[in-house]
C-alpha cells in the first residue's frame, strides 16, 4: 500500500483512467464487430454503421487510449472489408 499523499492520489488517478479507457476501447471494438457484422450481412445501413466505427476508432486515438497507428491500421482494415464487398 502506498505511503505517502501523492503516491495515493497517483492510486486513484490511476484507477479512473482504467475506466475510462476501458470504456472506450469496449465502445470501439463493439462498434467494430457491429460494423464487421453488417458487411458480411450486406445490411442496408452498412456504410453508416461502418462510418460510426471509424469515427469511434478517431475519437479513441484522439483521446490518446490506442495509437495513432493502430488507429489507422484497424480503419484500413475496415475499409478494405467494406470495399470488398462492395465489388
Amino acid at each position: 500500500m502506498a505511503n505517502k499523499k501523492a503516491a495515493k492520489k497517483d492510486i486513484l488517478t490511476n484507477k479512473r483512467n482504467n475506466l475510462r479507457n476501458t470504456h472506450f476501447k469496449s465502445l470501439m471494438k463493439t462498434r467494430i464487430k457491429n460494423a464487421e457484422s453488417a458487411i458480411e450481412s450486406n445490411d442496408k445501413e452498412t456504410v453508416t454503421i461502418v462510418r460510426n466505427a471509424l469515427k469511434q476508432i478517431d475519437k479513441t486515438a484522439s483521446k490518446g487510449i490506442i495509437h495513432k497507428n493502430s488507429a489507422a491500421r484497424k480503419k484500413s482494415s475496415l475499409s478494405k472489408k467494406l470495399n470488398k464487398s462492395k465489388a
